[in-house]
């Protein structure tokens, strides 16, 4: 019996690892990017992102099918920002150009939450400078408020001078796919390469 119970042990205790290496991945039945996977979503996946409706460097109204016609690496910030945003935003541009090496095609977007300042021309100039295939996206208050709540992002603005205040808001990037949508999102603590590499096994398993 005493050898039967140690088995049993085992066992269990293999059950427990494994469960828990599956839940750490973020995998699930069906899930072809399961290996891929380094975070958990509250809710799943499917509550991040969606449709939205902005204007582009242009002033022309664009929507996520216009958008986001390849693998798109997203990130919402504001052209006025003095640290955190350029920073990200440079990162973000620089694994682009890693996945460019590896023969993997993803466009960056860029998404103001400073729609006052943010002009399509700020917008565009901004992206133009930071990443040659950068999309720069604006809109109305309503607008850029709608694309935010559907990616789950923060941002407020500060009390200051009308020109020269500051916004809060989050600083995640977002992984999208035009087929499967939002599949991942990156920490700003990510560097160049740990982006590329996740990114690159999502289009790999794709």
């Amino acid at each position: 019996m005493t050898r039967l119970y140690a088995i049993l042990a085992a066992v269990v205790v293999a059950a427990l690892v494994g469960g828990a290496w599956f839940a750490t991945r973020g995998g699930g039945a069906g899930d072809d990017f399961a290996q891929c996977r380094a975070s958990q979503i509250a809710g799943g996946s499917d509550t991040i992102g969606g449709p939205f409706e902005l204007l582009n460097a242009k002033g022309e109204t664009v929507t996520e099918k216009d958008v986001i016609t390849k693998p798109s690496l997203v990130y919402f910030g504001y052209t006025f920002c003095p640290d955190v945003c350029p920073l990200d935003v440079a990162r973000n541009a620089e694994a682009i150009d890693l996945l460019d090496e590896r023969g993997q095609d993803v466009t960056p977007v860029f998404i103001s939450i400073d729609p006052d300042r943010d002009t399509p021309e700020v917008v565009g100039d901004f992206a133009a400078n930071l990443h040659e295939r950068m999309i720069g996206l604006t809109g109305s208050h309503e607008q850029v408020k709608a694309a935010s709540r559907a990616y789950k992002t923060y941002y407020k603005k500060q009390d200051g001078d009308e020109d020269y205040y500051l916004v809060d808001h989050s600083t995640f990037s977002y992984l999208v796919l035009p087929e499967q949508g939002f599949v991942e999102f990156f920490r700003r603590d990510e560097t160049p390469e740990q982006i590329a590499d996740k990114v690159g096994c999502f289009l790999e398993n794709l």
